[in-house]
């Protein structure tokens, strides 16, 4: 019980940690890529201090000689850092975080492909409205002035990305990958650097850069260690708090209306992967009595 109420603090913390980037996204005034920038320079060393100090310097070798699955981690994980701050910068926060929530369905999908997992019954209809909820948000993308097509696609393909990326982890559960977020978020950081003025924006706004990047590393921490001492089902659940709060944060701060469609569409997605997670726990505790 003392795990399990440790497991969910630390789990939460992460998550509330998280709901900041997409307003620091939206305060910082500069070009999506160099934010992208410096939110993984900053991320990557910050994990990475945190990899030497538990893990030792070894393990970033280790990770590349494992398998083909680290390159392939570090690749998709290294497309999704920057496309995150791409999308928010193309749409509103409310539909990004919204078509992310979809994540789950994706890896599900994913998983049946790579790993042979049987979808149930339950993914099954969680998948059906999920992709409802998806429809009315990108019916809606041109009835607010906020959003835009291209960045709901670009948010959606950061969703499949990061599912992809979540599946090659589970394909090579026999070792951490975490030295491998660092590689990665280092690495999309410094492929940036040859293409964009990386410090332009770093006299104005160093404070937010680096708070932006201190936030993520924390939360990637935090969300490391909190779900081992969690059901998937239970993370799930709390990962929805970011979906909802973090709208809600951008809305308060900088009056940014997420729109009818948005909330629409949103509501769907989160109130069916709500209900589908509700659903494993109840039968988890029954197994349990």
């Amino acid at each position: 019980m003392q795990d399990h109420l440790k497991g969910l603090i630390i789990t939460a913390l992460g998550v509330l940690c998280l709901v900041p980037d997409s307003l620091f996204v939206r305060l910082i005034d500069a070009d999506a890529f160099a934010i992208a920038f410096w939110r993984g320079l900053v991320a990557g060393a910050l994990i990475g201090v945190f990899v030497v100090v538990r893990m030792g310097p070894g393990a970033f070798g280790a990770v590349l000689r494992a398998s083909w699955h680290s390159y392939a981690y570090i690749l998709l994980f290294g497309i999704s850092a920057p496309g995150f701050v791409l999308a928010i910068s193309l749409t509103s926060v409310a539909n990004v975080v919204f078509i992310l929530a979809s994540m789950p369905v994706f890896a599900a999908i994913f998983s049946r492909i790579a790993l042979g997992e049987l979808i149930t019954a339950r993914m099954v209809w969680t998948m059906l409205g999920v992709f409802v909820g998806l429809t009315i948000l990108l019916l809606g993308s041109k009835e607010n002035e906020m959003t835009s097509l291209a960045g709901d696609v670009v948010a959606l393909c950061v969703s499949i990305f990061f599912a992809a990326a979540l599946t090659t982890v589970r394909a090579a559960r026999a070792r951490s990958m975490l030295p491998a977020v660092p590689i990665a978020l280092i690495g999309a950081a410094l492929v940036i650097a040859l293409f964009v003025d990386v410090m332009a924006p770093f006299a104005e706004f160093w404070p937010l850069l680096l708070g932006h990047g201190a936030f993520i590393a924390f939360a990637s921490g935090l969300m490391v260690l909190g779900p081992r001492y969690l059901g998937s089902a239970e993370v799930s659940l709390l990962i929805l708090l970011e979906t909802v709060l973090a709208p809600l944060l951008v809305w308060a701060v900088l009056g940014e209306d997420p729109g009818v469609w948005a909330l629409v569409g949103g509501g769907v997605v989160i109130a069916v992967l709500m209900l589908s997670n509700l659903v494993v726990l109840l039968r988890l505790q029954r197994v349990a009595v």
